[in-house]
Formats: structure tokens, sequence, C-alpha cells
């Protein structure tokens, strides 16, 4: 049976997509709660939740891995 959450990141992506989720985690906090920014705010979730796992489903459903890239 093929593992659900396997790492499928290298270091660099994890460390890149958690910063990015730092600046719109908290836009549904800062600005009014429009449409827009609380799609900033699930956006940023999806990347810290990236960047903790190393798991991206997306990576996972087009068969891509880049932890093997140096």
């Amino acid at each position: 049976m093929k593992k659900l959450f396997f790492k499928n990141q290298n270091n660099a992506e994890r460390t890149a997509r958690f910063i990015i989720s730092i600046f719109l985690l908290p836009a549904p906090f800062i600005y009014e709660c429009d449409p827009f920014s609380i799609t900033q705010g699930i956006i940023g979730g999806v990347l810290l939740f990236n960047a903790i796992s190393g798991t991206c489903v997306i990576y996972q459903l087009l068969g891509a891995n880049t932890c093997n890239i140096n």
C-alpha cells in the first residue's frame, strides 16, 4: 500500500514555502476580512503545512519529487 504522506520536497523549497506562509497567514487579521485576504490566509496555511510536513499533495498527484535534487 502506498503511503499518503511522505517527504517529497527538498529543504530549500520547504524553507521558501515557510517564509511565504509567514507573510500570507496574517492577511485576514491585518486587512478587512474580504474574500481575497481570506484566500491568502488559506493559501498561507496550506504552504505552512507543506513546509512543516515536507509533503506536497499536488507533487504526489503529478509524481514529482524534489528531494533528490542537489
